[in-house]
C-alpha cells in the first residue's frame, strides 16, 4: 500500500491484516520506512499493490542503494 500528501513523501507499507470480514479498512499496516504498525483507514490517494510487485519495488530499491554505494565508493 501507498499512501501520500501533496508536498509530503509518498509512504509505503505492507497491510499485514485486514480486520474486516468484507476487506473493507482499517487495515493493520507496517510501514516500511519504519518498521512501526499502524491501524489505518486510507484516504482516496491510496492504492495497493500485491505482495510480488511490493516484493518487486524493494528488490529494485535495494539494487538501487547497492548501486549507489559502489558510485560512491568508487570515487
Amino acid at each position: 500500500m501507498e499512501t501520500g500528501n501533496l508536498g509530503r513523501v509518498a509512504r509505503e507499507g505492507l497491510i499485514e491484516e485486514v480486520r474486516s470480514p468484507t476487506g473493507e479498512p482499517p487495515f493493520l499496516v507496517r510501514w516500511s520506512a519504519t518498521g512501526r504498525e499502524a491501524l489505518i483507514f486510507p484516504g482516496p490517494d491510496a492504492h495497493v499493490v500485491g505482495k510480488q510487485e511490493f516484493a518487486a519495488r524493494c528488490a529494485a530499491r535495494a539494487a538501487r542503494a547497492v548501486r549507489n554505494q559502489e558510485s560512491i565508493l568508487a570515487h
